[in-house]
This record gives structure tokens, C-alpha cells and sequence, in this order.
């Protein structure tokens, strides 16, 4: 059995920034307030613009122009932006990875935060954590990518089913990217629920005790997949595991009257 620290040792870890080291402590101090998240991105102006872009794209659809970052905490909401910056931390914190598109990664990533966020919001979890979670999946990819990148072409090649990937992942190197996202979320100190979300993205109805988090991840990053194979609409719906909809008790015929189009999760301007 293949251990996750062995794994580890060839991989140099990626460094984050300290406004991310700072955003990250947050999500464990319950008090945290928005007044002290606003001055920790206030520190980095390079993500605080990046952030007012985001917010102003056409996946938001605000009513009004976001212009500064009190205008973002007051119209996407203070956990929100400490989710969309703490995406753009860790996204800089990993290089380019030949044979890994990284436009093609992050718009997967944003479609899968947004089916998380869309199915968590429904099931009266937290939206912003699913958000993040979803969105840091595939940071997995991109560790095993550097540790082992002669699996990298066997791993992405075609054609790609959706949820390939991962087993794809496993058989060649033991681990799902979920699996190792999880390791790399503990070594930052990111909350215990994140980390068994990740965990269990993979094979959630083979998590013990069953995460919650770990299946919407994993109903979401099949929505991106199929999204990133041409497949669009509800019939995306009749392609999902019966298993993991049924254990988190989600309502069929909500999903297909309140299903939201991919495209709504990206600015494809």
C-alpha cells in the first residue's frame, strides 16, 4: 500500500503566499470578521484587483459594478471573497505543468465550484466551503504531475470519461488528486472538514464516516468533466451515480427543474 508521506518526499511543496497563510487561518477562527479579512487582501493590491475582476465577471451577474473590495465583501459576501482569494493564492502557488493546459484546469475548476456550491446551498451546508473544496481538487493533479510526470500523458489521455481521471490517478501511483490535495490541505492547516472532503471525493460512498462534502465534490467535479467533454443540459443529470445522489437525499426533480447551465459558472466573454 502506498503511503502518502513516501509520495510526499519527491514533491517540492508548493510555497503560499502569507496573505494566503493569513486567509487560511480564518477559515478556523469562527469570530473572524470581514473588517479582518478585508485587511489581510488588502495587504496583496495584485489580488485585490484580481479579485474585483472576478467579481465583475459575467459569472456573478451582480447588479452593479464592484469597484472596491468593501463594494466585493458588500455584494459577494465576506466569506465569498475569502474563498475566491484564497483560490487565486493556491493557483499561484503552483507552477505551469507541460501537458496540463492551465486555462483548460481552471475553468474545470470553476464549473465544478459552482455545481458545489449550487448542490451545498440546496442541502443547507456551507456554500463558500464547498466552493473552495471543489475548487482545490484538482491541485492533486498537479503535485502527482511534478512527482511523477512520465503518468501525466497515461492520466490525460483520451478519450476521458468523466471520474477516469481519478482512477486513473490511483492505479498509477496509489493515490486519487483528491487523496493528495487532502494531504497538502492538512501540511497548510487547512480545517479538518475540507480535509476529509477532499479525502473522500474520490470514492465517497466508500468513506468512513460518510462526508458529506466529499460527495457533493465529487457529483461536481463529474458535472466539470462532463462540461469539459461537450456534455451540457440536464441529461448531465442521468449520467450522475444513483448511489451518492441518494445518500445525500438530493431531490431529482429539483436538480433538473433548478439546474444551472456550466457556462453560468465561468466568464466566457
Amino acid at each position: 500500500m502506498p503511503n502518502i508521506d513516501s509520495f510526499f518526499q519527491s514533491v517540492k511543496l508548493p510555497v503560499i503566499s502569507e496573505v494566503g497563510q493569513a486567509l487560511i487561518r480564518t477559515l478556523n477562527d469562527e469570530d473572524a470578521s470581514a473588517a479582518e479579512v478585508a485587511a489581510i487582501v488588502a495587504k496583496d493590491p495584485a489580488l485585490t484587483a484580481r479579485l474585483l475582476r472576478l467579481a465583475n465577471s459575467a459569472s456573478f451577474g451582480l447588479s452593479r459594478s464592484v469597484s472596491t473590495l468593501d463594494d466585493a465583501i458588500s455584494l459577494v459576501g465576506m466569506a465569498r471573497v475569502r474563498t475566491l482569494c484564497l483560490a487565486a493564492c493556491l493557483g499561484d502557488a503552483f507552477p505551469d505543468v507541460e501537458g496540463l493546459k492551465r486555462s483548460d484546469v481552471w475553468r474545470s475548476c470553476m464549473v465544478s465550484a459552482g455545481y458545489a456550491q449550487w448542490l451545498s446551498n440546496h442541502l443547507g451546508m456551507d456554500g463558500s466551503q464547498a466552493w473552495l473544496c471543489s475548487m482545490m481538487v484538482r491541485l492533486g493533479e498537479v503535485i502527482i504531475a511534478q512527482a511523477q510526470p512520465s503518468t501525466l500523458a497515461e492520466i490525460e489521455r483520451l478519450p476521458h470519461a468523466p471520474g477516469g481521471r481519478w482512477e486513473r490517478e490511483t492505479r498509477l501511483t496509489g493515490f486519487s488528486e483528491g487523496e493528495v490535495t487532502a494531504e497538502l490541505a492538512r501540511r497548510w492547516n487547512f480545517p479538518a472538514e475540507i480535509v476529509r472532503g477532499l479525502n473522500a471525493s474520490a470514492e465517497p460512498m466508500a468513506a468512513k464516516p460518510f462526508s458529506r462534502l466529499g460527495a457533493i465534490v465529487h457529483l461536481s467535479m463529474l458535472l466539470a468533466d462532463m462540461f469539459g467533454e461537450g456534455v451540457e443540459g440536464v441529461e448531465m443529470l442521468d449520467k450522475l451515480p444513483e448511489d451518492v445522489v441518494k445518500a445525500l437525499q438530493l431531490n431529482p426533480e429539483w436538480m433538473r427543474a433548478k439546474f444551472p447551465a456550466a457556462t453560468s459558472f465561468v466568464d466566457v466573454r
